[in-house]
């Protein structure tokens, strides 16, 4: 597909009323390359944050939609915060990226661009630093006041989850069958720790769903009884896991999907033949994945007056007189902006 007719396919499914393209050319426009320049830096030092940052946006939109609550590290009402829910905690990665972005935002346009839509440009750097696919991002969100571990626990779907149970969790989010075909895409890169996969892949094994010899190697990798904090990690994409491109689905034939819930992409009558699909065609998955990243980027947003523009990514605003106060956790005394790219460590 050409540029033009991907950035047309784009358009049309940011629906009107919600967040849109250029919102911020005029009051801040210069914002998308402070982003880019944040991930880019963090990219050179540690390929890893890429698909850690896909995989944040992700898990901010699927709880209470697309408003950065995942980046919080206080939950307003007291009790544990998404980020500490067992899906998130230790696996999700990216959060300083996202700290250094806002710091050089905030430096040139304050109080001005949200946490959310930071998360959602980088993202899409990250799909663009992997993939060289390139796609318009609406923006325009506002920051959420909420955010629950149990929020994250009954939204986010997970590795061990049957073909219907994902159906069912992106059609929740008005996400189609395709979408979810789609987007699981994503796992052409990235890691995932042994307590995601090697419990399940026994019971793979004994059916003849997963690879002998891939089994083996991913028991050789893991501790007999990994928990969920167990840092042993592997490539989900086996041939090319620093690359997005369609490889993923090539393997999944293959019975060398990591993941339970990669497998059920060519197990399930209905999935099989999208997994199949792109597979073959590459440039058609690229296109249709970019036009799902800017659907779920749409899920549930908050805009106008709804939440926040919240000034440090990980606390809320208590209230108007805390806007002095959040500078100054942005920027502890004596520390510009370029101090904080230059400290911000990737993680692994």
């Amino acid at each position: 597909m050409s540029s033009g007719g991907l950035a047309g396919l784009v358009a049309l499914v940011a629906a009107p009323g919600s967040a849109k393209v250029g919102f911020y050319n005029t009051s801040c426009p210069n914002v998308e390359a402070l982003v880019r320049q944040a991930v880019t830096a963090a990219f050179a030092k540690n390929s890893g944050v890429a698909p850690g940052l896909i995989r944040l946006h992700f898990h901010d939109c699927f709880v209470l939609g697309c408003d950065a609550s995942v980046l919080l590290s206080v939950n307003p009402g007291g009790g544990r915060t998404e980020r500490d829910a067992a899906p998130n905690n230790p696996s999700l990665r990216g959060f300083d990226v996202i700290d250094a972005a806002k710091a050089a935002v905030e430096r040139s346009c304050p109080r001005t661009v949200s946490c959310a839509d930071i998360l959602a440009f980088a993202a899409r750097d990250s799909v663009n630093l992997t993939g060289n696919l390139f796609y318009q991002v609406p923006s325009g969100r506002r920051d959420g006041r909420v955010s629950t571990e149990n929020d994250a626990l009954s939204n986010l779907l997970g590795p061990n989850s049957t073909a219907q149970v994902l159906i069912d969790g992106f059609a929740k989010k008005s996400l189609t069958v395709e979408d979810m075909v789609v987007l699981s895409g994503s796992h052409t890169i990235g890691r995932s720790h042994c307590a995601s996969f090697l419990f399940r892949n026994l019971q793979r094994l004994a059916s003849g769903t997963i690879s002998p010899a891939y089994q083996a190697l991913l028991e050789a990798l893991c501790p007999p009884n990994p928990g969920q904090f167990a840092p042993n990690t592997t490539e989900i994409d086996v041939s090319t896991p620093a690359v997005l491109d369609n490889n993923y689905y090539k393997l999944l034939p293959l019975d060398l999907g990591l993941h339970f819930s990669d497998d059920q992409l060519i197990r399930n009558a209905t999935l099989a033949p999208f997994a199949r699909a792109f597979a073959a065609d590459e440039a058609m998955w690229k296109a249709k994945f970019a036009a799902a990243m800017v659907k779920m980027g749409n899920i549930e947003v908050k805009t106008g007056a709804q939440g926040e523009i919240r000034l440090n990514c990980s606390v809320f605003n208590p209230g108007s007189s805390s806007s002095a106060a959040g500078i100054e956790m942005l920027f502890p005394s004596g520390t510009s902006s370029s101090d904080v790219a230059a400290e911000e460590v990737a993680t692994s």
